[in-house]
């Protein structure tokens, strides 16, 4: 069976002062665009804080979405690493949220010389409408810390450990801001050139098999505000 799913990955990051020319204010409806103009069946978010999300989820009326604050459940002021997905498309059958720490079940725990609590969100859907019924794939989307290498490499480590658990008949596709290059140590070893631990990741990147390639020239996905759509 041939499935095509259309994944989008978007760190919202709103850290920008509001009278900043790349404030959330300024470029929210260019978001909208942007999104709506692919339609993703999955939309992987990261650094997104409530009133950004609630921005989105009110533009994207077709989307529901799944994920907690990096601080925990009961926050609601902290960054997210939330998944919208097209709830006409898929089904959300179960979800979770873990921490890039030792203690990955502890709400805001931070390990390995982390600035900030980390996370990754994840969540297992199920295609509707397609022949034969039950296709399923999870999605993990994540956002490491923007400083320390060791924690990017253990952080990777663990979303490895979580990927590798699942059910081999079980796709996966990994989001996320990793806050590195492909060559780097944490690059090399989600792509299964380099070892963490006795460990070596099997992921695919998925450039190499994208259709369409946009801004060729820059290879990367961090553009500093001055990008184009």
């Amino acid at each position: 069976m041939s499935v095509s799913l259309t994944v989008m990955t978007f760190n919202l990051h709103d850290d920008q002062a509001e009278d900043s020319p790349n404030s959330w204010v300024k470029r929210r409806d260019l978001c909208i665009s942007v999104i709506t103009s692919y339609s993703p069946i999955i939309l992987c978010t990261q650094q997104g804080v409530k009133t950004q999300l609630d921005f989105l989820h009110q533009g994207l009326p077709g989307y529901d979405q799944f994920g907690i604050s990096r601080k925990g459940p009961q926050d609601t002021t902290d960054e997210h690493c939330t998944i919208f997905y097209d709830k006409e498309k898929v089904e959300l059958l179960e979800g979770g949220t873990f921490w890039l720490s030792e203690s990955p079940s502890v709400p805001g725990s931070m390990s390995w010389g982390s600035e900030v609590p980390c996370i990754a969100t994840w969540a297992t859907f199920q295609l509707k409408g397609v022949e034969p019924p039950g296709f399923s794939f999870q999605i993990v989307n994540t956002n490491m810390d923007q400083f320390s290498p060791r924690a990017r490499r253990r952080s990777a480590l663990l979303t490895w450990q979580h990927i590798a658990s699942l059910p081999p008949s079980l796709p996966v596709v990994y989001c996320g801001g990793f806050n590195t290059q492909k060559e780097s140590t944490t690059g090399r070893f989600l792509l299964g050139r380099s070892r963490e631990h006795g460990v070596v990741g099997d992921m695919r990147d998925a450039w190499p098999s994208a259709r369409v390639r946009k801004n060729v020239s820059l290879i990367r996905t961090y553009h500093g505000f001055k990008g184009s759509t």
